[in-house]
């Protein structure tokens, strides 16, 4: 049973117990309530039985009733202080908000931005890997830009590249945006906080043209890898992406009009049904192009055709609507991106061993050939563009570059010496004594 009582003394004050801690003194009417140490508490304060206390009050933004509780009045008093912070800067003071994750942030971000399947398969991928445990599990309301950068140290300590620690910062910085526009918390913590966090990029360098004539020629006259020439000669010609490549079908290609149209490409993954083919839209609308063919990619695509013909391959394999591809394994199925660069792969190990063995005959040193993947032959397609000066804004159009500067980094790297000295050459032209 719970004793209530009032007691009334001589100077008019009325002393009033409702059992529990807090006492409430009353003088003409004011009522000023005490805790059980007869310390005063203020407007929406008050402790309970158990000695804990308690501050209600209402969220502004959602009109709900809330409390937070401390066993220490003064603890209590830095909370309410943060909570009339906050509520004066207009930002949500509800619980169910501030208790939020990182985590659940991200699904928000999913959830809310328009992302192609498959970028948002490689999000998901990489979070669930490297933030969903970490990072990801602190509320949104308690990480500092301190906390952020000390993340991305540790993956700079595991020897992750910046390229990747950057990929997951364009995850978690839009992710805080939400928390920043939905006045959950100040300012994103995670602004400024990338830096230069991990290990260098490893520079992917284009082949020269003396290298890119090497190449062709090898694979021309070499009887095993004569059957790859169309193959590399439609890439350094198109600069196409390797997803793009081996998802291309006949009907992409029209002939009359020497184009090639790119409005899919293939991914190999597992997006819950095992590793398998998907389509998927390009990498960026950009991607979405019609290609104009130069005679080398005319001749390479019709000497395809015939080599497809005469290897009786199967043409009616069917990959999400998609069938009657150009790049195929024996089976009829598009090449995997894999097997492009294995392809590459063994094309240049079989050169630089050639190449060795005829530099020790002919008593010189060797002139090997680089390692070389799908991606530097699209880099090296971007350079030979840009040495020969095309318009920038076609290259970026043709290589289905959504951001300009992706192309222009290419035209300021292209510096080769034999380009130096025929750009100077042409000062003869223009100079006078």
């Amino acid at each position: 049973m719970v004793l209530c009582y009032t007691l009334v003394r001589q100077d008019k004050t009325i002393l009033r117990t409702d059992g529990g801690g807090s006492k409430r003194t009353e003088r003409n009417g004011f009522v000023a309530r005490k805790d059980n140490r007869g310390r005063n508490l203020r407007t929406g304060e008050s402790q309970r039985k158990d000695g804990l206390y308690m501050y209600r009050y209402k969220d502004e933004r959602t009109g709900r009733r809330l409390a937070v509780y401390s066993p220490d009045l003064a603890e209590l008093r830095k909370k309410e202080k943060e909570i009339n912070k906050d509520m004066d800067e207009g930002l949500l003071t509800d619980t169910e908000f501030r208790s939020m994750t990182l985590n659940d942030l991200f699904q928000i971000h999913l959830d809310t931005t328009k992302l192609a399947e498959s970028t948002k398969k490689n999000y998901c991928r990489m979070w669930d890997s490297l933030v969903k445990n970490d990072l990801g599990q602190m509320k949104v309301v308690q990480v500092r830009p301190s906390h952020v950068r000390l993340f991305y140290s540790k993956l700079s300590k595991q020897k992750y590249a910046h390229n990747t620690i950057k990929y997951i910062h364009n995850m978690i910085h839009p992710s805080f945006e939400i928390a920043v526009e939905d006045d959950i918390i100040r300012k994103n913590p995670a602004k400024k906080a990338l830096g230069d966090y991990g290990e260098p990029e490893k520079k992917r360098t284009a082949l020269t043209l003396d290298q890119q004539r090497k190449l062709l020629a090898f694979v021309r006259d070499h009887e095993n890898f004569a059957v790859h020439l169309p193959m590399l000669q439609i890439m350094i010609g198109t600069g196409l992406r390797c997803g793009e490549l081996i998802g291309l079908t006949w009907k992409d290609v029209d002939m009359k009009k020497r184009t090639v149209s790119v409005d899919h490409q293939l991914t190999y993954k597992n997006y819950g049904d095992g590793c398998n083919f998907h389509k998927t839209l390009p990498k960026t609308q950009a991607g979405v192009r019609v290609i104009p063919m130069s005679k080398m990619v005319g001749k390479a695509f019709e000497t395809q055709r015939r080599l497809n013909f005469q290897l009786g391959i199967p043409r009616d394999v069917e990959i999400d609507g998609l069938s009657d591809f150009i790049f195929m394994s024996r089976s009829g199925r598009p090449m995997m991106p894999s097997s492009v660069n294995f392809i590459l792969r063994d094309i240049v190990k079989t050169y630089n061993q050639e190449e060795r063995e005829r530099a020790k005959r002919e008593r010189r040193k060797p002139e090997e050939m680089p390692h070389i993947s799908a991606h530097i032959l699209r880099h090296t397609a971007c350079t030979r563009m840009a040495e020969t000066d095309l318009d920038i804004k076609v290259v970026q159009y043709v290589m289905g570059h959504a951001n300009i500067s992706v192309t222009m980094d290419v035209y300021n790297h292209v510096t080769d010496q034999e380009r130096i000295v025929r750009e100077i050459a042409k000062l003869d032209e223009v100079q006078v004594m």
